[in-house]
């Protein structure tokens, strides 16, 4: 049994120039933010990450998701720009303590390439990565659920 074969953008691109193109029957946009949601669960696939985004973006981002109704954001973290055919990415990342971090970013960037260009068709050109810190074992996350008070008093909303 042969395994389904996924295309490539080069499957793509020759595909299109056969007989009629794709482009002579309509065009396919993909947003922002369709990228920008591709490359986080690529780079979350990744061990050793222990967050996506700067500081401050994961503290607004962990205020956001408590919003009753909001969703949490997979694209945190992360900024495309997307062209036609192509595409940049810049990743904010925090890494677990004790990773090699040049190994960490080579493997995150290699994932999110191959993701972002097996689903999309668009050509990666770069992928830039920031450590903004490092998840030491003893530091609690900062959206973690605060303890509750030893005042005995019930939280006034739930």
């Amino acid at each position: 049994m042969t395994q389904p074969h996924t295309p490539t953008p080069a499957d793509l691109q020759k595909n299109a120039t056969d007989g009629q193109s794709s482009e002579e029957r309509g065009r396919t946009a993909l947003a922002v933010g369709v990228v920008e949601k591709i490359a986080g669960m690529a780079a979350r696939e990744v061990s050793g990450i222990h967050a996506l985004g700067s500081g401050f973006s994961r503290t607004f981002g962990a205020m956001r998701d408590r919003v009753p109704g909001s969703k949490s954001s997979v694209g945190r973290g992360i900024k495309a720009e997307v062209g036609e055919k192509q595409t940049a990415i810049d990743i904010a990342l925090v890494v677990e303590y004790g990773v090699v971090i040049p190994r960490l970013a080579s493997e995150v960037r290699a994932n999110i390439i191959e993701a972002v260009e097996r689903m999309t068709g668009l050509e990666v050109v770069e992928v830039n990565i920031a450590v903004n810190d490092v998840h030491l074992p003893d530091e609690p996350d900062e959206d973690e659920e605060e303890a509750p008070s030893s005042s005995g008093k019930r939280p006034r909303v739930q």
